[in-house]
């Protein structure tokens, strides 16, 4: 890409630059320009909308999603040594009791990531009907999340303005190809007649 706009630049008067060469050029320009001034543009209009959406969806979580406190009811038994990955030692199963938001009584069973015994209490994430449900996203996961998913974007377009320019570059030899044949067909048939024939 570098290269064809060097070649633009220096040979943009000369005689011997062709049409091909001078479109060749511009089309390396033109997608250096996209890539670096629209593509951050995309990335940063893409990033901002993602950042608007995921922040209703914390705003929506936030007023969803209430922590409550659970009793543990029975510690259920653990899985047999050599079955469970080092990750999951640290964790119990448990059946565990807790209040509704609407003070509706539940119970089900729950995943605890500490060692705990019957009559202890933690903390769960449920929702309005008191059903378990994920902690809520903070600000900070969706703003990290915005910012990857406008770098992803932004690379995206980048990639799509090279293939873009790859293709168009492709279109463009072919027809340098036709032109030096339909030159070479003018040319060619009078190639031996160019000299003047040796005297005998």
């Amino acid at each position: 890409m570098f290269r064809a706009i060097v070649g633009l630049w220096r040979w943009r008067r000369s005689a011997l630059c062709r049409r091909t060469d001078r479109a060749e050029g511009w089309l390396a320009l033109g997608a250096l320009l996209l890539v670096l001034v629209a593509c951050p543009l995309v990335a940063a209009a893409a990033g901002e909308i993602a950042h608007r959406k995921l922040s209703e969806t914390v705003r929506s979580q936030q007023l969803a999603h209430q922590q409550v406190w659970a009793t543990v009811e029975k510690v259920l038994p653990r899985r047999p040594a050599g079955e469970e990955s080092e990750e999951l030692s640290h964790q119990q199963q448990v059946m565990a009791s807790w209040r509704a938001p609407s003070g509706a009584q539940r119970s089900a069973q729950v995943t605890v990531q500490r060692e705990v015994v019957t009559g202890d209490r933690f903390r769960i994430w449920v929702d309005m009907a008191g059903a378990l449900t994920t902690r809520p996203m903070s600000a900070a996961t969706a703003s990290s999340h915005a910012a990857l998913a406008g770098v992803v974007v932004g690379v995206v377009a980048a990639l799509a303005v090279e293939l873009a320019r790859r293709q168009a570059l492709r279109l463009l030899l072919r027809r340098r190809l036709e032109e030096w044949e339909r030159q070479w067909a003018k040319v060619g048939p009078d190639w031996g007649r160019s000299w003047p024939a040796a005297s005998s």
